[in-house]
């Protein structure tokens, strides 16, 4: 049942206030009434109307006081004024204050009624604007908290070991050269490297050099002055001077132009650089990051890399390993790209189901940790319901995953008997295979021996059993299980 619309009505004339009042109720509004400006602004604190039909003739008030004090205290509510005083100023002035409309007595009912509607239009429409604006706010926060825990993952002891020398070598102004296949991530640690620097209040400027034609790539590094070549119609700092005090990040090192390369460890040298067709030098003051997908040693060989320029810039080399070679990584960084796409996409948190990682973890990622975001990103925009599934992923995700018949090692949940189930030296659960259990029988029991032995404890129960806790956490939402 709908809720009828409150109009307050705020006069002291009693014959009009009933008119007010018959008038409105015909058309299925409720109404309250007050006869003084003290009475008005209690039954609007107490009783929030929708509409407020007020006489600007009060005996206690001017009508524009009123009207000022109603609108200070509820910006939202609609004032229609509704007064005998006929005139153009008062018109001016009550919309001045910010009445929605203005009607003189005597009036036509029609003419007020549908003043009334209106007004409780722009009041639903001025709602909803609210509303939408207050869920885009929240939406963003649930955005931004959810990029705020795509921290790099590195359970990988590589990966660990190599944050462990970011945090020792970030301090400095040592220059850095990060190496990986594309999509690794090694602009996540170019990011890390200059949040933990002490540069980290400048500027972080990324380039990529793959992205220019050659003969583009000069000025956007180095800037121009208005005229240097056809085009340059302005002046154009570039990116050593938008750098300075900060970070500068050149991606794809090795795709820059040979000819520049010698100018640019000119730079490195001298740390002072001149924009085309100037003739002032200025104080090169950046950080170097750079990075290659290229290893070093291959792009010179292919002469794509000055030798020079590559001692210069590998006081520290980061190797980044392929996401094939960092599988344990997968499921938290699956989890964590889940939930910022879930809030992103406004959708409630969603699970992984253990058939969906296995297909994960059997894929070799060409397109590394990008690429998982990508497939992440596709398939909560094809998921439904709450559970992401392999029907989800892309078919050259499932070509590699196992099948029920041949359990793998990423995820081993073997077949065995109901009896007591000892361990080896590892502490790994040792079972029995049964014929007499089907596949899902034998999930839900192992789930059940392992618990057991674990006393509830499932980041031991998932280590008994050789798989990550998202999985066991799956797995136990699909029996009703409960430690």
């Amino acid at each position: 049942m709908s809720i009828k619309p409150l109009i307050a009505i705020i006069d002291d004339e009693r014959n009009i206030q009933a008119t007010l009042i018959a008038i409105l109720d015909r058309r299925g509004y409720s109404t309250t009434s007050a006869y003084t400006a003290k009475q008005g602004l209690q039954i609007i604190a107490d009783e929030k109307p929708d509409v407020v039909l007020m006489d600007l003739g009060l005996p206690d008030s001017e009508g524009l006081d009123l009207l000022r004090e109603v609108r200070q205290a509820n910006p939202g509510l609609p004032v229609i004024v509704i007064t005998a005083n006929d005139s153009l100023n008062n018109a001016i002035a009550s919309i001045k204050e910010g009445a929605f409309h203005f009607i003189s007595k005597p009036y036509v009912p029609e003419e007020l009624l549908s003043l009334v509607a209106k007004a409780l239009e722009q009041k639903g429409l001025r709602q909803e604007t609210l509303q939408l604006r207050e869920e885009t706010e929240r939406l963003k926060k649930r955005v931004q908290r959810a990029e705020a825990q795509l921290q790099p993952v590195y359970k990988n002891v590589k990966m660990r070991e190599m944050f462990e020398l970011i945090d020792q070598i970030a301090p400095s102004d040592a220059n850095v050269l990060i190496v990986g296949e594309s999509g690794v991530g090694k602009e996540v640690f170019s990011n890390r490297i200059h949040e933990q620097s002490g540069r980290s209040t400048g500027p972080l400027i990324k380039l990529n050099c793959a992205a220019f034609p050659a003969n583009m790539i000069e000025g956007e590094l180095f800037g121009y002055k208005k005229g240097a070549f056809t085009g340059a119609s302005q002046d154009f700092p570039g990116m050593l001077s938008a750098a300075s005090g900060g970070t500068l990040f050149l991606d794809e090192i090795s795709e820059m132009p040979i000819d520049l390369q010698t100018r640019f460890l000119r730079v490195l040298q001298e740390r002072e650089f001149r924009p085309l067709g100037s003739t002032q030098s200025l104080k090169a003051d950046f950080r170097l990051v750079a990075a290659s997908n290229r290893r070093p040693e291959e792009a010179i060989r292919q002469g794509r890399l000055r030798e020079d320029l590559y001692y210069r810039l590998n006081t520290f080399t980061l190797d980044i390993p392929p996401l094939r070679d960092r599988t344990e990584d997968i499921p938290e960084l699956a989890q964590l790209f889940l939930a910022r796409f879930c809030a992103k996409m406004n959708k409630p948190i969603m699970t992984i189901q253990s058939e969906a990682y296995d297909a994960l973890l059997h894929y070799s990622w060409p397109g590394n940790v990008r690429q998982l975001q990508n497939v992440i990103e596709r398939a909560v925009v094809l998921t439904q319901g709450s559970m992401l599934t392999p029907r989800s992923l892309p078919q050259e995700v499932l070509n590699n995953a196992p099948h029920e018949s041949a359990p793998s090692s990423a995820s081993p949940l073997p077949s065995f008997s109901l009896t007591s189930v000892p361990q080896d030296g590892a502490g790994k659960l040792l079972v029995t295979h049964s014929q007499s259990l089907n596949l899902a029988d034998r999930e839900k029991a192992a789930l059940l021996q392992a618990l057991e032995q674990s006393r509830g404890n499932k980041k031991k129960a998932a280590e008994l059993l050789g798989i990550h806790r998202p999985t066991l956490y799956t797995k136990l939402k699909k029996f009703g299980l409960e430690v």
